[in-house]
This record gives C-alpha cells, sequence and structure tokens, in this order.
C-alpha cells in the first residue's frame, strides 16, 4: 500500500502524478475487464458471495437501484399501472405450455426437483421471467372488454443460470422491474409498448446520462414468444454494446397458449393483446462502464446517491466543523443529496474516496477559506476546483450539478457517435467490429446470414434504428451475402 503522506504529496503537486493516485485500480486501457471489477468492489457497490454467479448488492448498489425504481415507479403509477407480485415458482406443466418461450430459456433453467428426501411429482422452474404467471392469473381475472386494460408491473427477482458472470451485468440471480399488460386491440398494445420503451428511455439519458438507440430487434434476437422486440441500445467505453432495457409486442402468442378470452364489445370471445417490459440492475453496470475513469466512479447528478461530500481541513481547529456543518445544512435544505466527512481519516484519503465512489462534487473548506468567506468546490468529472463566495452557494452548487449531469451525457453521446460507422462493405465491417464500436450495415434480413456473421466476427445484432427506419435501401445490397437489402442493422460485440 502506498503511504499516506507519498499519497498526500501526489494529491497536491497534481499534473501527471495526480493520474497515479488511485493505486488500487487497474487502469481501463490497460484491463477493461479488471478495471471494471476493482470498480465495482472498491467503490463498495458489490461484494462476491458463495453462491456461484451470485452477488451481495451493497448500500450504494442498492441506493443506484432504488433511483431507477422510484423513477420508475413513480410514472407507472401516474399512468395507471399496478403492483403486484407474482410466485417465484412455476409448475414445469404451465410453463411448456408456450412452447417457444421455454424452448428460449431452457439452457439457463433452474429447477427444483425435490423436497428434503422426496422427489416431487412435477418438477418447478425458479421464475426466468413471469409471462407464464401472468398469463394464467389473467385468465381468471378477465372476463369482458370492461376488464381491460390491465396494467401490472412487478418488482422482483429472477434466475437465469449463466455460464459466464460478471457483477451487475450478468449474474445468475439479478433485480428487474417486469411489466405485463393486457389490451383490448393489437393498437393499444403496441402503444403501451413504445410509451414504456420511451419512459426506459428517459431513464437512460435523463437520469444516468446515458445516450441510446432505439430500435427492434431482428426475428433471431427477439424475446422468445413475442411478436417484436424493441430495445434500447448502448456503447460502453470499452466498444462494446450492452442492450438496457426491452420492450415487448407479445399479440396474442401468450393468450392463445393460455386461453385468455373476452367477450368484446360486439359479444364475441377473442384473444387480449398482451406486452411485457423490464429493466434490470445491469443497468448500473452500464453506469460504470460508461461514465468511470481511471480514478473510479463517476455518477451522473440526478442518481447519486450522495450529490455532494464536504471535507473540512484542519477540522480539529475552532469552527471548522460548526461551517461545515452550516453548510450541509443549507444545501440539505435545498433538497441537495449531502454528506459532511468527519472521519479522522487525513483529507487526502477523504479526497480519493470521495472520487473514488463518484460522489459529483466535493467541497473542501478550512480556515483560510473561512476567513476569505469561501469554499473550494471540486467537480469530479473534469476534477476543476473553483472558489466560491459561502452566500450563494446553494444556487451555484444547484446549477453545477444540473452542468454536470449535460456534460456527462453529452461526452458520452459524442463518444457513441464518434464509434458508430456506416459500412457497405464486408471487409469494412470487419475491420469496424474489430475497433469496436456499431457498425451499421444494409442486410438481407435472413437469419442464417446474421449466424454466419457472428460466427466469422462474433458480433450480434443489436437492433434496426428508428431513424434509419426511412433511408432509401433501393439498389443497396447485403455486403455479406449479395442478396437486396431489407433493412440496416446496428451490429456489434456486446456484453
Amino acid at each position: 500500500m502506498v503511504p499516506i503522506e507519498v499519497m498526500l504529496f501526489l494529491y497536491k503537486k497534481g499534473g501527471k502524478k495526480m493520474k497515479d493516485f488511485v493505486k488500487a485500480i487497474t487502469k481501463r486501457e490497460e484491463d477493461f475487464a479488471q478495471w471494471y471489477t476493482d470498480v465495482v468492489l472498491k467503490a463498495e457497490l458489490a461484494s462476491y458471495s458463495s453462491v456461484k454467479g451470485c452477488m451481495v448488492i451493497r448500500p450504494t448498489g442498492y441506493a443506484l437501484w432504488e433511483g431507477i425504481q422510484q423513477y420508475i415507479d413513480r410514472h407507472l403509477k401516474a399512468t395507471g399501472h399496478e403492483n403486484v407480485y407474482m410466485p417465484l415458482l412455476i409448475p414445469e406443466g404451465k410453463l411448456k405450455q408456450e412452447a417457444e418461450h421455454v424452448e428460449g430459456f431452457a439452457p439457463e433453467l433452474a429447477w427444483i426437483t425435490e423436497t428434503g428426501e422426496e422427489k416431487l411429482a412435477e418438477r418447478l422452474a425458479i421464475r426466468p421471467t413471469s409471462e407464464v404467471l401472468f398469463a394464467e392469473h389473467f385468465k381468471e381475472i378477465i372476463h369482458s372488454h370492461r376488464d381491460l386494460p390491465k396494467r401490472y408491473n412487478q418488482w422482483a427477482n429472477v434466475v437465469r443460470l449463466e455460464k459466464n458472470t460478471r457483477p451487475f451485468l450478468r449474474t445468475t440471480e439479478f433485480l428487474w422491474q417486469e411489466g405485463h399488460t393486457c389490451h383490448e386491440t393489437h393498437e393499444e398494445a403496441q402503444e403501451e409498448v413504445m410509451a414504456i420503451l420511451d419512459l426506459y428511455t428517459a431513464v437512460c439519458e435523463e437520469l444516468l446520462a446515458i445516450p441510446v438507440v432505439k430500435g427492434r430487434k431482428t426475428a433471431r434476437e427477439r424475446f422468445a414468444g413475442a411478436r417484436e422486440t424493441y430495445t434500447l441500445e448502448t456503447l460502453m467505453y470499452d466498444g462494446k454494446a450492452l442492450q438496457i432495457a426491452t420492450s415487448h409486442d407479445l399479440g396474442d402468442v401468450f393468450s392463445s397458449a393460455f386461453g385468455i378470452e373476452f367477450t368484446n364489445r360486439e359479444g364475441i370471445d377473442t384473444p387480449v393483446y398482451q406486452s411485457s417490459w423490464g429493466i434490470t440492475t445491469r443497468t448500473i453496470g452500464a453506469l460504470i462502464m460508461v461514465h468511470g475513469d481511471d480514478r473510479g466512479l463517476m455518477l451522473p447528478p440526478r442518481i447519486a446517491p450522495i450529490q455532494v461530500i464536504i471535507v473540512p481541513i484542519a477540522q480539529h481547529k475552532e469552527g471548522v466543523i460548526a461551517a461545515g456543518e452550516s453548510i450541509l445544512a443549507r444545501l440539505q435544505e435545498k433538497g441537495i443529496r449531502t454528506k459532511i466527512d468527519l472521519s479522522d481519516k487525513q483529507p487526502g484519503w477523504k479526497f480519493n474516496e470521495s472520487e473514488m465512489k463518484g460522489i459529483p462534487i466535493r467541497i473542501e473548506m478550512g480556515p483560510r477559506d473561512m476567513e476569505a468567506g469561501q469554499v473550494i468546490v471540486v467537480r469530479r468529472d473534469t476534477g476543476e476546483k473553483t472558489a466560491v463566495a459561502m452566500e450563494g452557494l446553494e444556487a451555484y452548487v444547484t446549477e453545477l450539478l444540473e452542468t454536470i449531469q449535460r456534460n456527462l451525457f453529452e461526452q458520452a453521446k459524442s463518444r457513441n457517435e464518434a464509434n458508430t460507422l456506416y459500412t457497405e462493405s464486408a471487409e469494412e465491417f470487419t475491420r469496424k467490429i474489430k475497433a469496436g464500436g456499431f457498425a451499421v450495415t444494409p442486410h438481407c434480413g435472413e437469419e442464417s446470414c446474421e449466424e454466419a456473421i457472428k460466427t466469422e466476427t462474433t458480433a450480434t445484432a443489436r437492433c434496426m434504428a428508428f431513424t434509419d427506419e426511412e433511408k432509401d435501401l433501393t439498389g443497396k445490397t447485403c455486403p455479406h451475402c449479395g442478396k437486396p437489402a431489407v433493412s440496416l442493422i446496428h451490429f456489434a460485440r456486446a456484453y
């Protein structure tokens, strides 16, 4: 471990040596995967558990999930959705009623086969998702058009036996929100699907400062049993893509399989039309990989559990702690999530910890600052230090938080745009995939061609972006097989 005196010296000297201040985190450019793990552990977002593929979500990590949860929950309740809870276990017979659905999840299913020493007459699956359970319930409670629409949501955990796991990004058990709705017409169900996709876009771009590409999945990539799957895709710092959220048009697939019918306004029994949609703790992994740097986590202010940390300098001297607590009260009164660090650690350690944990603003203040009627405000995103008068500090901090939020979004957006390339040749496509980022290419729409691309390059079809739907493909051919192009597809290597 680096002696505290050395760390403080490096901190005070600044410049190039400042970059070496954080010794506990691997540099991104050296080993991105290890950097990610270091940030998760050192920023105290999660810890490993004794259960393979599962993690302990620590208070800071869970606070981030709560922020996402609260944002979504407020919107859903305001738009007439109701929270419910479904069982964790699904009987095998029920799960198999929709064959395509169970086939899609078969490799990841976890089964309960016995209780104590007694074998079960029917296996129970630990839910990988809850379409089956919702369908069973909807069949019981929906009979007439007067019972529609039904807009249900649950906050729950699911289990999928992933082979390769990584905290937040891909775990055996994870937390999520899954919505399930029933409607009289397909048009109403489709409106629900797109409204939720817009909500998820707001979560990503307005709350998390993560720019996304909105689009439709190819048939090969769509959710098992869905008529259409719509997705939000984005790029991580290392150029790999990540699917952040999906919204599914289920049509009448599940309602037909499970017999969910209602008597319509003409007195005819007809299947309902359904949607399902979800977002998971994977978003926290995206947050880390989009905004973090060599010093650790970097949190957008709107999602940060602590927006401002106050670090008194020479706090043993008379009046310093009192002044810090006065600033704390003033900022908290304005609704700014603020904390004061009164621990007995040296200031350099406190600076290091606050930056590693991604707190957007640090306020330093000591006896000289008190005499001058000012504090030193430090931005986590740029490292910029500014002397700010005590008078009007609340307004300054409020405005700076929004400035940091915008800056993080614009930086990520610019990086995504710089790492997106339109390609019309197989050679250029392959070079782009190897370099990282989105390769947007005309495509024939055939699953066999899509599979061949994955085999040759490890890239998968992320989506057909809405912004590309109106582009003229007349005369364009698929550079991978030579057949006429029917769509433009964003391809990338992905997590």
